[in-house]
């Protein structure tokens, strides 16, 4: 497997991975401070890409172009968009797409994006069932959904909206990165993988103490990217 890019969204998680990591050069770029260097036996760049889509967007080119990354892979946190994935449960995508494209004045479904020839990112099969039981074998307390996310530049904490959007797109989650990552991806024909920690309930039924939250989906999250990328 070639370098692995590794785009995280919380500072203290992209933390805890750069403090595992050897032989470490940093390289500014575009706002940013890309890590290149070891992450166990494997060569890697880790950043913190910042919120939103378009710099998600602009830390995958970056990695792709500058750095050669084989594959990309983004960690972070979303909110539930089923009844049955709980806060604290970790979400690997099967495919991406942007819930605030809107160009239905035109005659196009909402998610669609108008001359591409697709709107729906796919990730790798084999990447995702690989994922999938490396988080299940490393983090046995929480449940791992393989599902769609879909991201928009909105955070989403309205029920009547967060529910517009399950029924719309069928995500398993909602969040303000991943689509960007993995629309770059794909035109770019590199591998991608999204892994999402689940903050908040679909129906907010459930609370939990955001700190408390913070720690735990950093610890699981850090043991499975670090797992999975030495199975890569």
């Amino acid at each position: 497997m070639d370098r692995i890019g590794i785009i995280g969204a919380m500072d203290e998680e992209v933390n805890q991975l750069k403090g595992k990591m050897t032989e470490v050069k940093v390289t500014g770029k575009a706002g940013m401070d890309f890590l290149s260097g070891k992450l166990g036996s494997k060569d890697v760049v880790i950043v913190r890409s910042g919120i939103g889509k378009v710099n998600a967007a602009i830390s995958t080119q970056i990695l792709i172009d500058d750095f050669q990354t084989g594959v990309v892979i983004n960690t972070g946190i979303a909110g539930s968009l089923k009844a049955e994935i709980n806060i604290g449960d970790m979400v690997v995508s099967t495919d991406a797409l942007h819930h605030d494209m809107d160009a239905t004045g035109f005659g196009y479904e909402y998610g669609v994006i108008p001359r591409m020839e697709t709107s729906v990112f796919k990730a790798e099969e084999e990447l995702v069932k690989k994922a999938v039981r490396i988080c299940s074998q490393v983090n046995p307390d929480i449940a791992v959904y393989s599902g769609r996310v879909v991201s928009g530049d909105q955070f989403i904490s309205d029920k009547a909206k967060k529910t517009w959007i399950s029924n719309q797109f069928e995500g398993f989650c909602t969040e303000m990165e991943g689509a960007a990552i993995a629309h770059t991806a794909y035109l770019n024909k590199v591998p991608f993988l999204i892994i999402r920690a689940i903050s908040d309930k679909a129906d907010d039924s459930a609370n939990m103490d955001y700190g408390k939250f913070e720690a735990a989906a950093i610890a699981h999250t850090v043991k499975f990217v670090t797992a999975l990328i030495e199975e890569l």
